[in-house]
């Protein structure tokens, strides 16, 4: 039996994360979605199908078959990328079934002779006729549709991420004037951090999870569950909130509520960022501010791909994709969708909805120096990070400038006119 991790049609949903990445590798809790995935499946040959854009960039990063056809010559378990998979929750493989969750196909095995039937070299296809073709078996799971869920369900992964990994204690360097406000036992540092002094960490909420070569500097407060990937830097008197995650290699400053930093990324200054999602490579400038609450304390819409969507939760902040930057004062309106490469500078009250590769000055989009120059400056912050823009990178990042062309022009265009 091979396996089959795909994306389904809704990656559209998800952008502007999921622009540069399948969405398997959106980070919920420690981990991605597919590292999630793949420890459920010991001992079976498991493939990918996703966007053919991100194939030669998902090759490059993985080392198994991408868009191979042959994977629907033998018995296939295909599996959703945008499953959050939790818990003990155990794939039932000694049946030909189809498991969905409204009106998405969560996973299924699919036997040889069916696959034969109804492959036609089309993966959506393949998708919509399975639950026809195969017993139907009703499952309640958790499958990513938009970004602000992924916010939504940080903090319990957190505390189950915590639990899973079974490790406790301090094995880095932890300063004696600092502090564990809270069980002690909800600490994991690992051999390489760093906690300096005058560091509180309170474990009354949650544990906390320090990766190795982790640094936090003194004045910073760390309330759990949270997680710091490997790397990542808390700088001097930082309020970090409950319920965050912060991917490797990150800087962060200020004050930080629930919300998740892809990695690479730096938010060095004051300024608070709140139920949100940053992508990779983004630099928030100082002061950079979200609104994550409304003042008449209704349900916060955000726009994806230019359309609001009611999240029907009462606190969302914002999505930022990869390589984007803002200068300093940057104020966000709650439920801002936020493209990818742009560049935004403080002023006025800002809009809701950001196309990806325009920069927004005086009030105005524009188009700003162009392709080459946004891409030479990803070159300049990945090499500060010691990461290289790859061949495949930078082609996926050129579809994506052409797939996104019409909505950027559109408001390039509306801004001429005021």
């Amino acid at each position: 039996m091979k396996t089959c991790i795909f994306e389904d049609s809704k990656w559209v949903n998800l952008t502007p994360l999921s622009y540069l990445r399948p969405v398997f590798q959106l980070r919920c809790g420690y981990h991605t979605l597919i590292e999630r995935i793949l420890p459920r499946l010991p001992g079976t040959k498991a493939s990918f199908y996703v966007r053919d854009y991100l194939a030669p960039l998902v090759k490059k990063n993985f080392s198994f078959p991408v868009n191979e056809p042959e994977t629907f010559e033998n018995d296939v378990l295909l599996i959703n990328g945008r499953w959050l998979l939790t818990g003990e929750a155990p794939l039932d493989t000694t049946r030909e079934a189809a498991h969905v969750s409204g009106d998405s196909l969560v996973y299924a095995l699919v036997r040889r002779e069916t696959i034969r039937k109804l492959w036609k070299g089309s993966l959506e296809q393949l998708l919509n006729e399975i639950p026809a073709a195969v017993p139907r078996v009703p499952l309640q799971a958790n499958l990513i549709e938009y970004p602000w869920q992924l916010i939504h369900h940080n903090p319990t992964v957190l505390r189950e991420d915590f639990t899973a990994t079974g490790l406790r204690g301090l094995q880095g360097k932890f300063a004696s004037q600092s502090v564990i406000y809270g069980p002690p036992d909800l600490v994991y540092l690992a051999p390489g951090a760093e906690v300096h002094p005058l560091v509180v960490l309170d474990t009354n909420s949650g544990p906390i999870f320090i990766e190795e070569k982790v640094k936090i500097y003194p004045g910073a407060r760390i309330e759990g569950p949270c997680y710091l990937g490997a790397k990542t830097e808390i700088m001097p008197g930082a309020s970090i909130r409950e319920g965050n995650s912060f991917g490797p290699v990150c800087k962060v400053g200020g004050e930080v509520e629930e919300s998740i930093f892809h990695g690479y990324t730096n938010k060095y200054h004051d300024g608070f960022i709140g139920h949100s999602y940053v992508g990779e490579f983004v630099n928030l400038g100082a002061l950079t501010t979200n609104s994550d609450l409304k003042n008449d304390y209704s349900t916060v819409s955000v726009p994806v791909n230019g359309t609001l969507v009611d999240t029907g939760e009462l606190k969302v902040g914002s999505f930022f994709g990869d390589h984007t930057k803002t200068s300093i004062g940057t104020f966000f309106n709650t439920g801002s969708s936020v493209g990818i490469m742009c560049n935004i500078t403080a002023g006025g009250i800002l809009p809701k909805f950001f196309p990806s590769f325009v920069w927004y000055v005086n009030n105005k989009f524009m188009k700003g120096f162009g392709l080459e120059m946004m891409l030479e400056t990803a070159r300049s912050a990945m090499a500060r990070r010691k990461r290289e823009l790859s061949p495949e990178e930078e082609a996926v990042i050129r579809t994506v400038y052409e797939l996104t062309r019409e909505q950027r022009q559109a408001a390039i265009r509306k801004s001429r006119k005021t």
